[in-house]
């Protein structure tokens, strides 16, 4: 990563990884970070045999893109990933499950999610052609269904350490 970017911070939540997984994750992560990673894995009471773990970031504008492209597709794996808008940018809210996939969202200064019109726009037409409800489509927009398979896994790790990482940008 290059010091002529715009530098941004994030947080890396692993909500579940099969110990096999950990170090990978780690070198994933660390790889996209540009500096070696090192997390405290506790583990996830919600899911035997899987552990969790937390990372505060600071890198790149993208970091968080890249860090969900580095891990998506994984079995198993389970996290997600913020980055905080910066000067010029909105922000990002990623989150991944093997069932789903990956889910992103722009998110504004107040973390609020914002939905391209061009999307609520297409949401509208699927509900009134009756292909599915209108509150349906807006619970897709907003990333319900991701929230509700990892919110299990969320409440199993209240009170675990952040460990906090920072990139000379």
């Amino acid at each position: 990563m290059t010091s002529n970017r715009t530098a941004t911070r994030g947080v890396l939540y692993v909500h579940s990884a099969p110990s096999a997984l950990c170090p990978h994750v780690e070198w994933a992560v660390g790889g996209v970070l540009g500096v070696s990673v090192n997390l405290e894995w506790i583990p996830q009471p919600a899911q035997s045999g899987t552990y969790r773990a937390e990372l505060s970031w600071t890198g790149a504008v993208g970091a968080a893109a890249a860090i969900t492209s580095a891990l998506r597709g994984w079995n198993h794996l389970r996290f997600e990933i913020t980055e905080e808008p910066s000067s010029g940018t909105e922000g990002s809210r990623y989150s991944y499950t093997p069932e789903l996939g990956v889910f992103h969202a722009v998110t504004g200064v107040h973390g609020d999610i914002l939905i391209p019109e061009d999307r609520l726009k297409a949401s509208v037409v699927k509900a009134a052609l009756g292909d599915t409800t209108l509150m349906l489509e807006i619970d897709k927009l907003l990333g319900k269904p991701w929230d509700d398979e990892l919110e299990t896994f969320r409440h199993a790790g209240d009170g675990a350490p952040v460990r906090w990482l920072h990139q000379v940008v």
